[in-house]
């Protein structure tokens, strides 16, 4: 029977710090993945880095699919352990991790059989100074896709746990891998995009396994049973897909966006004078990398929603829903908001370490520094509250959100003010437009929370 409110806590502040300080860890760690492989190539120049983030790009279009399906398995397995089923919650943990794999080798067969063709899709004529090192670099990270499906899904069931320490011990161990490979292949056998291309598959490989045999183990409240025996339930994967299809769509479309404003960055230097005016791909680069570090207490909040909101949806805890959702904005608010303040001052003397052309320099701190500012007070709402509503399966809002504020604000806006045709502000105009939709996504966000039409959803 639903109740309004419970007689204790589902969470205390000790196991919320629990659950929240090694997500954090954990997300730093892996954004150092692909900062790791962008700082290392430096020293192969430009056109490498510029090769290594446009596949950089795609990649992070695919892990969001990946991370849509484990944030479906996830709310699943939260709302079944919040109602005392834990039976059911490693039924739903068994067919995760199956969906899980089948997606990844469907999506690294696409990527290995068509990878020249998708670059040349999205990107256009690439010069081929970036395009034959892009094209080395995605080859073995699409290799890499089924062990990434596979990490981020036993990931995703630890959380439902309440236990993020596993998932942040592994991501230091894929970190370790990934530069200690890196530095052997990029330093000492220069292998450039190639070098950092096998650090990442052999990093993801090892996550892989590693959280494959931690999730077998019977000593904790959702664990696979008989990993290599298969089954299907369609119970569970429907629910599972009931968040994770919205959700995959959602960021589907969320990233395919983000590459065709990349195309238009792309077609900046076409032509121009770097030394003047700057690489765009290479600041645009640099930037995000910058920017992701800065997001990473808002991404962590947001995976701790998904947990906590989903149990007290699963025991029907409303109350309690929006309160711990509340305080998980508040501490977003509060580290975030001191990161940006120190990323605005300290952007000039960090820049420089990226081994970047003067005028690329100083495009990416501008680029920066504008950012800070609309991180600060934008950024939590627009991403890290929809999670709540998706543990409570509100989904399909997020993600009707999402495409239209995508399409209309972020391409649109992008192309009217950093197009030659538009206003042509360039690589600025291209960071306003997302700026844009930043806006537009946290209106619409808080005004759903706070009209509490989330709350009458049902996963399971």
């Amino acid at each position: 029977m639903e109740t309004n409110e419970s007689p204790k806590p589902l969470f205390t502040r000790r196991q919320l710090r629990q659950l929240m300080v090694p997500l954090i860890i954990e997300q730093l760690l892996l954004m150092t993945v692909g900062m790791a492989d962008t700082m290392m190539v430096t020293t192969a120049g430009e056109s490498v880095v510029s090769g290594v983030s446009l596949v950089d790009n795609i990649n992070i279009l695919i892990i969001n699919i990946f991370t849509a399906l484990s944030t479906g398995g996830a709310v699943v397995v939260s709302q079944y352990l919040g109602r005392r089923e834990p039976e059911k919650a490693r039924s739903a943990a068994k067919q995760l991790l199956y969906a899980s794999v089948l997606v990844g080798l469907v999506l690294m067969a696409a990527a290995l059989l068509l990878r020249e063709r998708i670059l040349r899709l999205i990107f256009g004529e690439l010069s081929a100074d970036i395009m034959a090192p892009a094209l080395d670099y995605f080859l073995l990270t699409a290799a890499a896709y089924p062990f990434i499906a596979v990490y981020n899904a036993g990931a995703a069931l630890f959380r439902a746990m309440g236990n993020s320490r596993v998932s942040m011990v592994n991501s230091l161990i894929v970190n370790v891998i990934n530069i200690t490979v890196n530095a052997v292949l990029i330093f000492g056998f220069q292998m450039g995009a190639a070098g950092a291309g096998i650090g990442t598959l052999v990093s993801r490989m090892a996550a892989a396994v590693i959280i494959c045999v931690m999730i077998v183990r019977p000593d904790q409240a959702v664990y696979v049973e008989k990993l290599f025996h298969p089954e299907f339930r369609w119970p569970m994967v429907r629910s599972i897909l009931s968040i994770g299809v919205p959700n995959g769509i959602e960021n589907g479309m969320f990233q395919i966006g983000k590459l065709l404003v990349l195309s238009l960055v792309t077609s900046f230097d076409v032509g121009a004078d770097l030394a003047l005016m700057g690489s765009a791909v290479a600041a645009n680069a640099i930037a995000n990398s910058i920017a992701s570090v800065i997001n990473v207490p808002g991404q962590a909040a947001g995976l701790c929603m998904i947990t906590v909101v989903g149990r007290c949806m699963g025991a029907g805890d409303h109350v309690q829903a929006v309160g711990y959702t509340k305080k998980l904005l508040l501490f977003n608010y509060a580290v975030m908001g001191f990161l940006d303040v120190v990323i605005f001052f300290t952007v000039p003397y960090l820049v420089p370490l990226f081994n970047l052309t003067p005028a690329t320099a100083r495009l990416t701190v501008e680029v920066l520094r504008w950012n800070a500012v609309f991180n600060a007070l934008i950024w939590p709402i627009s991403f890290a509250l929809p999670n709540a509503l998706r543990a409570a399966g509100d989904a399909r809002f997020t993600m009707l959100v999402s495409m239209v504020s995508m399409w209309v604000c972020r391409i649109g806006m992008s192309y009217l003010l950093g197009a030659p045709w538009g206003l042509n502000l360039g690589l600025l105009g291209v960071w306003q437009g997302m700026f844009c939709d930043w806006i537009t996504r946290s209106i619409a966000f808080a005004v759903r929370f706070a009209r509490g039409k989330w709350k009458d959803h049902k996963v399971i």
